[in-house]
């Protein structure tokens, strides 16, 4: 295992929570700025630490990369635990500074079922589009870092970071845009921490099972498309 690559995604995914999550905190979950900070942290990463990790910064991501053959499994594994410990990092860094300011917004960096109301409905509701919106993402990205046919090469950051901007222009004013468990257990930790509220911690099983789950799929769809026949 790497050590180099789990400190670049640790890195990675803390700049994300604390940059994007914490425009989310500081805007009242502004639909445009919060979107476009997530699409431009990516592009900064993708060209940051790209080159040493491949700039998973989320979960999800990185299954996509693992059931397509693209790393091994004690690699995801470390993955995951590296980013969820840079997101929660990131997260207790811009909570606290959004908390010593006086500003009482933190609910509004973290993730919520469609509608607020804890119903069967809102739940499947989520569970849906964070699945749809993380499937668009991860297949995206698996198609553009193709090395096989590599159609976008040096373009791949921008593209990406335009595709996270999409999603989180769709999935915001419904769940507020997860499609990565890292984001969503750093914001429902920090925000028990910081602000005593326990709702997010409450429903942040749906922001890990959804995005998982829409990885998967991707991942499926880019076998089923992308094999060749011999």
């Amino acid at each position: 295992m790497n050590f180099k690559k789990l400190f670049a995604e640790a890195i990675g995914t803390f700049v994300l929570v604390f940059a994007a999550c914490g425009v989310a905190a500081m805007t009242g979950g502004s639909l445009v700025a919060t979107s476009l900070t997530f699409g431009l942290v990516i592009v900064a990463m993708a060209y940051s630490i790209g080159r040493v990790s491949g700039c998973h910064i989320n979960p999800a991501v990185s299954l996509g990369c693992a059931l397509t053959g693209r790393m091994s499994w004690v690699d995801f594994f470390g993955y995951v635990v590296a980013q969820v410990i840079g997101g929660f990092a990131g997260g207790a860094a811009i909570f606290g500074i959004v908390k010593m300011s006086g500003a009482k917004r933190i609910g509004d960096a973290c993730n919520g079922v469609i509608g607020g109301d804890v119903t069967t409905g809102s739940i499947v509701g989520s569970l849906l589009a964070e699945a749809i919106l993380t499937c668009i993402f991860v297949y995206v990205i698996l198609n553009v870092t193709d090395e096989n046919k590599n159609p976008a090469g040096k373009k791949a950051g921008i593209i990406i970071g335009l595709t996270l901007t999409l999603v989180h222009l769709i999935g915001i004013t419904l769940t507020g845009t997860s499609v990565n468990p890292a984001r969503s257990i750093a914001t429902a930790l920090n925000a028990l921490i910081f602000d005593g509220t326990t709702v997010a911690l409450a429903q942040v099983w749906i922001f890990i099972v959804g995005p998982l789950v829409g990885a998967a799929i991707a991942a499926l769809l880019f076998k089923a498309i992308n094999s060749e026949k011999k």
